[in-house]
């Protein structure tokens, strides 16, 4: 065992995180549950939406036989929903393909849908004991640093430098702690910004530490103008009710249910004409702008509120659906959607 990987070991036996929630039992599903919620998303953030989603679907069978919309209610704020349909339907590949039963090796987890190389890891080695490595974000900011590591990492040549690496690292014995220590390591003390070395248990072979160069590794990526979009949407409310309609499943906010969208500059009422075969009996009124940053671009929504004294019998579209004010929390709404409409009870 390298002296890098017993140091760490050690080290996350009395530092590291040991008392998160899916860490208590360690079962196959708890993990890949966990894994699956902690990409591009916050320990602090995924921890409440982890225990309400057990709590409804305790196990893998429970969650391959829910509705999808059941599904995306309960991930509705967490963003990167794609997640969520790839959770859903490896549920369903496990109970059919799998008999219920998670795949053992990170070879066979990986061909499961959402489940890449290093979650694939994750699961075999925090659960089963395989011998293999995690690349995620915390573990190539330490590897970079430690190591000296130039090049952006997400660049295939400098990922795969730093796979063989992180391989060649995980020791024989404590396979399924190192990965742990060293991912721990990256998220408390090995932080993006404000790394605190002092405390780093590896600090006196850091090649980042000695050099002075915290800061520039791992190298960024060039930084890029964020395009901002705009989009206008239909608030048609009627009494304790607001018209909404299920989106694609594909796309942004795959499968949610969100706002009728306009053209920009449309008029509201041409809308209803339009769409729904409705004429209003009142101007729309247009409420404050909602701004929103997706991962790659910034998006305005100019929502305009029509009220009608009565809900429409029928509409002729059928992913339309008259949802209550007062029971939104049973629907997958996007984040912005869902507070735009608290905001009018």
């Amino acid at each position: 065992m390298s002296k890098f990987a017993r140091t760490l070991i050690e080290w996350q036996a009395s530092h590291g995180r040991n008392d998160l929630p899916w860490q208590q039992n360690r079962q196959p599903y708890h993990i890949w549950l966990s894994e699956i919620m902690l990409q591009q998303t916050q320990v602090d953030t995924v921890i409440p939406y982890y225990q309400r989603f057990l709590q409804r679907f305790p196990d893998v069978a429970a969650l391959a036989g829910a509705q999808l919309d059941d599904v995306l209610a309960l991930w509705s704020g967490l963003g990167y929903y794609a997640r969520a349909r790839n959770l859903h339907r490896a549920a369903q590949q496990v109970m059919s393909e799998h008999g219920g039963v998670f795949p053992r090796s990170a070879a066979e987890l990986v061909t499961l849908p959402g489940i890449g190389r290093s979650t694939a890891a994750a699961i075999a080695s925090f659960c089963f004991g395989e011998r293999v490595a995690i690349l995620d974000g915390n573990v190539k900011r330490v590897l970079a640093r430690h190591f000296g590591i130039e090049g952006i990492p997400g660049e295939r040549a400098i990922e795969q430098g730093m796979w063989a690496l992180a391989e060649s690292l995980v020791p024989e014995q404590g396979a399924d702690i190192y990965p742990q220590a060293i991912m721990d390591l990256g998220a408390t003390l090995c932080t993006r910004s404000r790394p605190l070395c002092l405390h780093c248990p590896v600090t006196t072979t850091c090649v980042a530490r000695r050099e002075g160069r915290q800061t520039e590794l791992p190298t960024a990526k060039p930084r890029k103008a964020v395009p901002q979009r705009e989009s206008a949407m239909l608030i048609l409310r009627a009494q304790d009710r607001v018209l909404l309609e299920q989106r694609p499943a594909s796309g942004i906010w795959g499968g949610l249910f969100s706002l009728p969208e306009m053209e920009v500059g449309e008029d509201a009422a041409s809308l209803m004409q339009r769409r729904f075969g409705l004429s209003p009996t009142q101007s729309a009124s247009a409420l404050a702008p909602v701004r929103h940053t997706f991962t790659h671009f910034g998006l305005t929504i100019q929502p305009w509120l029509v009220v009608l004294e009565n809900m429409p019998a029928t509409l002729n579209e059928a992913n339309l659906n008259w949802a209550e004010l007062g029971a939104l929390e049973t629907l997958g709404l996007p984040a912005p959607i869902r507070r735009l409409l608290e905001s009018l009870t």
